[in-house]
């Protein structure tokens, strides 16, 4: 007996919602691939390599985490668009990537609100500005000092052009209308080691990548970035209350996965996410290196991509910030 169009809709409908339980149970199968389109040791591959160590454990499957540098986090990012939307491949981003590039650059091979499906925030991170031990800059009003009488003399690195490291020390410079130069490096981690080592003087860092740096005497925190002090560095002002007032910059990490993936594989991997989050062992961890556990829903996390990419377009234009 032959069917119609209809008919065979129908039940090619009713099979997809039928096996859509099953993908839920089911899965994983096999080991999921985490990209993380950043440098190894930055602030997003410190909360995602502990979290995805802790999703394994609970899912009694390898999450394997893969670094894939280069432009600001652009070439992973686009490798995530594009790959198979069946739950295998996920990524850890920052909102770097997600609502700052896409001010600096227009053409990217990806939006950020419609090439992916979110599964959950991660982490807030905490920023500093840091410089090295022997700088002549102890203070952040030693630094505007030094900038205003060497107006484009001085160096700051970040992790790349667009990254949030330049984002937030062009922020930094226009509330304080100095001049500094930028010095885009592969990535946060190589960035924070130059000026440790003198080869720069000034950057502003993750938290997470240079905390046991300052603890060893290694690099000057002048002041932290976020609207409060970190619990960490009590004595550390805020930029704010250095001398630089309204000035605030915080980000975060999220997990999210191709265009299209299933929503019950979305939902797994969200409780997933929210589980590992909520381990006692997990949120020590992240808050030592001076991290705040979040875990959201998908909705959550859309509309913080959403917020973020209308705040930081007005924040790039208003500062003139450019992707060189």
């Amino acid at each position: 007996m032959k069917t119609s169009l209809s008919q065979r809709l129908h039940f090619s409908i009713l099979a997809f919602a039928m096996c859509a339980p099953v993908w839920g149970q089911s899965y994983p199968s096999k080991p999921i691939n985490m990209l993380i389109p950043l440098q190894a040791g930055s602030s997003v591959d410190a909360i995602l390599r502990t979290v995805a160590s802790k999703m394994s454990e609970n899912m009694g499957q390898q999450i394997v985490v893969e670094n894939q540098a280069g432009a600001a986090g652009l070439i992973g990012t686009e490798r995530l668009a594009k790959a198979a939307p069946d739950g295998y491949t996920i990524a850890g981003l920052n909102d770097g990537v997600l609502t700052m590039l896409p001010h600096m650059r227009p053409n990217l091979p990806f939006d950020p609100l419609t090439s992916f499906d979110p599964v959950s925030l991660v982490a807030e991170i905490s920023w500093v500005l840091i410089a090295g031990p022997n700088y002549e800059a102890k203070s952040v009003a030693d630094l505007v000092r030094l900038a205003k009488a060497r107006p484009g003399q001085i160096d700051y690195s970040s992790g790349g052009n667009g990254s949030p490291q330049h984002v937030a020390m062009e922020v930094f410079t226009a509330a304080t209308s100095t001049h500094l130069t930028h010095i885009p490096y592969r990535g946060a981690t190589q960035s924070a080691m130059d000026v440790m080592s003198g080869q720069i003087p000034v950057s502003m860092s993750g938290l997470s990548i240079v905390i046991s740096h300052i603890k060893a005497g290694k690099l000057r925190a002048l002041a932290v970035a976020n609207p409060t002090r970190s619990p960490l560095f009590p004595d550390v002002p805020t930029i704010a209350e250095a001398g630089v007032p309204g000035y605030e910059f915080s980000t975060w990490g999220a997990i999210l996965a191709p265009k299209g993936t299933p929503k019950p594989i979305i939902d797994r991997l969200h409780a997933e996410v929210v589980k590992a989050v909520n381990d006692p062992t997990v949120r020590e961890r992240l808050s030592n290196l001076g991290l705040v556990p979040r875990g959201s829903t998908p909705a959550e996390l859309a509309d913080a991509m959403r917020i973020g990419l209308d705040k930081m377009g007005k924040v790039i234009r208003s500062a003139g910030i450019k992707a060189d």
